[in-house]
């Protein structure tokens, strides 16, 4: 989650298959970790939600333990979709009701029956993203809205290469298969009849208290062929740096288009 340089991980991109067994062994691991990345007291969960309408239906695609449903209104219809079912297990015991197992190119709902579609943190991995695309405009009623939220792609801060110097340095971050087609948001959404409106960045903070936050952040990380020997070795890291400078920055970037 935290944003990568360019340079870093150019020879890795994230396959689906580590996705699925990431969150399969993980599920809730990114709320555990945005829900306390805060930038003026709001989480980017709550700044994804304040682009949401009060009211209507609002579909959560890829959302995970469904921490949209306890931010957006209380007055929107939610319907949660993910394909990881530790992941809806997670939502459901969280207390959420209307939760659906399926892959976000293949959505089982009929045409045009969401006002909004949200996607937290996932717009960045779905595949195949023009497929992904297609499915959220074929579900979104005319006029209706995507919200989304991505790391934002910036130059890696000094401060967060102090706390993962060692990670970074050895490029054991892959990047995210959309990241060249999100980088144009715009064109990508236009070929679907998405229109962006709205194309915004924002730097939260994650504070590092412990050595189990740092863990905890680091475990969070999509760190796709990181063995355990290696793994053992950037924890170490990880904890020591996060003495020497306990707040982590998470750079994220929120896109809002209109359905056409």
């Amino acid at each position: 989650m935290v944003a990568q340089n360019p340079v870093i991980g150019q020879n890795s991109v994230i396959n689906q298959e580590f996705l699925r067994a990431f969150h399969q062994r993980n599920p809730g691991i990114t709320e555990a970790v945005l829900q306390r990345a805060v930038d003026h007291g709001i989480t980017p969960y709550r700044w994804l939600a304040d682009a949401v309408p009060k009211q209507g239906t609002v579909l959560d695609l890829a959302c995970g333990s469904a921490p949209m449903r306890r931010t957006v209104a209380p007055g929107c219809a939610y319907v949660g979709v993910d394909r990881s079912p530790a992941e809806l297990n997670a939502a459901q015991r969280s207390g959420v009701s209307k939760l659906i197992r399926a892959d976000a190119a293949a959505l089982p709902h009929p045409d045009a029956v969401f006002d909004t579609v949200v996607c937290s943190m996932a717009l960045m991995i779905a595949q195949p993203l023009d497929a992904v695309l297609a499915e959220i405009r074929r579900v979104l009623r005319p006029g209706g809205l995507l919200a989304a939220t991505v790391p934002a792609e910036v130059a890696t801060s000094a401060h967060a290469a102090r706390l993962f110097g060692l990670l970074l340095g050895t490029g054991s971050l892959p990047r995210s298969p959309n990241n060249a087609a999100l980088a144009d948001a715009g064109a990508a959404f236009a070929r679907h009849r998405l229109r962006l409106i709205g194309d915004e960045q924002r730097r939260f903070s994650f504070r590092v208290r412990t050595g189990a936050d740092a863990q905890l952040l680091l475990d969070s990380l999509y760190l796709q062929g990181t063995g355990p020997a290696r793994m053992r070795v950037l924890s170490v890291a990880v904890r020591t740096a996060a003495v020497m400078r306990p707040s982590v920055p998470i750079p994220i970037r929120r896109l809002i288009a209109r359905a056409e």
